[in-house]
Parts: C-alpha cells; structure tokens; sequence
C-alpha cells in the first residue's frame, strides 16, 4: 500500500538547514497495524505528515497504492487525503458546539454527501466506536476517552484506505487509553490499515509491527507476535 523511496524531508530555520528525514525507505502493506517511535525530534511526526499527504518530501518517491503523491498537486494532495485517509490526532479536533453525528457527519459533507445518506453513514460509525448512546451530545458532554472514539468514528466515515493516529492515547488516563487500543485492534482485525505515532512502549505492543526513528533515520524494524 504504502511505498517510501529515498525520502528525504529538510526544513529551513532561519539560514540553518534541518534534516528532519534522511534518504529514508520504508514499505507498509494493506492490512498493517504499525507503530512509529522515537525520542522528540527523531522525524517520527514528519514521517505520519508525509504518510497523510499533510506535507511533501524534499526529495525522493512515495506512492500510496501505486499513485506516486510526491509529484501531487495541493488540490490532488487534498482529494487524497479526504478520499483515502482518515486522521485521528492527540487533541481530538472535534468541534465544541456540535454533536457527536454533527462531528462525524463533517467529512461526508465535504465530501459532498445528501443529509440522508451523511446520517446512516456517520450513525454506523458512531455505532462501531460504541457511541450509540452518545449521538446528539457534544464533546463538554464527553469523557476524554468518549471524544477520542468520537474522533475515530469521524476518521472512519470516509471509509479510509488508512488510518493514521498521532499520539491517539496522550491525553487519555491508563483505562480510556487501553479502550481505544482495543477499539483499534479491531479495526485492524476488521482489515483496517494503521499506522500510530506514540512514545509508549505499552501502547506500541497494541501493534504488528514497530519502526524506531532517531536521527531523521529508521533506527529498528521489528515485528510484534500476537498476544
């Protein structure tokens, strides 16, 4: 699903250039359940970026299902990203004045989806995070584990090649945070493809697979046995 060819990613503080991503290769199959880590500043965030079309390399080639995204246009880099990806992020993002199905109906609208078909969508989501009971609260009205599944069930009403997850348990107590892992090994088990950005060991062992950065570079790739 996912091929990165020498990618490189260099920002430019001030004069001083910073390699945030160096000459990188890395391949991700359809069905992958993958953790990225690494220490502040190791590039691990740059890549879930580059990953989720949210910014483009320096250098180098990335094909998402044999489409090469690193040549993409901005519109064709937004078409694929609310086409085939589905972001959860640390803080949720939900809207504050708005229901739960409000929330999770949001992408289907720019996607361009009649009010009808946008509710049975959003409600089957809803529904799949364990939400039912929750549709027409708003997020003040929530458990911080109930918006995170909030923002799950918004990042899979798109129907997603991909979802991508950015530290999804950080600011969630041990209890909320083991719910949402859960919820997320089995969407994994449901063929769901995943991939996670944490720096907690505990919440890497939810996965498949671990990829460790230091340096901008991949330090370890290692594979995670079933429970």
């Amino acid at each position: 699903m996912i091929n990165l060819k020498g990618i490189s990613k260099i920002y430019l503080t001030g004069s001083v250039q910073v390699a945030a991503l160096q000459n990188l290769d890395l391949q991700v199959k359809a069905g992958e359940f993958m953790a990225i880590m690494g220490p502040s500043g190791s590039g691990k965030s740059t890549m879930l970026n580059l990953i989720g079309c949210l910014d483009t390399p320096t250098s180098g080639e990335y094909y998402l299902e044999g489409v090469n995204v690193a040549k993409a246009s901005d519109n064709q880099l937004a078409a694929i990203r609310n086409q085939k990806i589905g972001f959860i992020f640390q803080g949720f993002n939900l809207l504050p004045r708005t229901t739960t199905l409000e929330n999770v109906e949001l992408p289907l609208l720019y996607a361009g989806l009649n009010s009808k078909a946008r509710r049975q969508r959003a409600l089957k989501a809803i529904k799949a995070v364990g939400l039912a009971d929750r549709v027409y609260h708003k997020p003040n009205e929530l458990s911080g584990g109930e918006q995170q599944r909030v923002a799950i069930a918004r990042a899979l009403v798109t129907n997603p090649a991909l979802l991508l997850a950015d530290e999804p348990t950080g600011n969630l107590d041990s209890h909320s945070s083991e719910e949402i892992m859960t919820i997320l090994q089995e969407l994994h088990s449901n063929g769901n493809t995943i991939i996670l950005v944490t720096h907690e060991r505990t919440i890497a062992e939810y996965t498949r697979r671990v990829v460790c950065f230091r340096d901008g570079r991949i330090e370890s790739d290692s594979l995670i046995l079933p429970h």
